[in-house]
């Protein structure tokens, strides 16, 4: 069996600190991304590709739609052994695959594009290190910030129980 030609992607290795200094490093990366392609007219254009079928001004209904591309078509794929990676959104958007952070990263980008401010929350369990990394976003009609989870087969609004600490990006 042949199998096809595989895409080239560029990466980067840098170092990180460990513990969570190493996670606050990721997040300050991932911001510095999603201000990046925020602005890039092909993130740009996909989001406004997805929210295009919702009703204008349906500010839900647009949240939602997104939150669903990246939960539905971005498959979670853990990173790569014993290191901590994160792409950039084009790259996740391109390759369809990514963990906690590509994903959450992805979402905040093509959010942000259409004009939805978004945050990065953090979260420990068991008493340890921040393992896990999520987003919320500005909800204008409400008045509230909504968690985003695109890496859980849940609703909007929903964050994974247990967390013993949480850390929330002042934005």
């Amino acid at each position: 069996m042949r199998l096809a030609a595989m895409p080239v992607f560029e990466s980067t290795l840098a170092a990180a600190p460990g513990g969570n200094a190493g996670t606050f490093h990721t997040v300050g990366l991932m911001r510095q991304l999603v201000r990046e392609c925020r602005i890039d007219p092909a993130m740009m254009n996909m989001a406004i590709g997805i929210i295009h079928n919702v009703p204008a001004k349906d500010e839900y209904a647009e949240i939602e739609a997104l939150f669903d591309f990246v939960l539905n078509h971005v498959r979670y794929v853990r990173d790569v052994a014993g290191l901590e990676t994160l792409c950039d959104p084009r790259t996740t958007l391109q390759r369809l695959v990514g963990d906690c952070d590509d994903k959450s990263a992805l979402l905040a980008a093509l959010l942000e594009s259409v004009g939805y401010p978004t945050r990065f929350v953090m979260a420990a369990y068991d008493g340890g290190d921040f393992s896990h990394v999520y987003l919320q976003v500005y909800v204008p009609f409400r008045d509230e910030w909504m968690n985003l989870d695109p890496t859980e087969h849940k609703r909007m609004g929903w964050a994974a129980p247990g967390a013993t600490r949480f850390w929330i990006e002042n934005v």
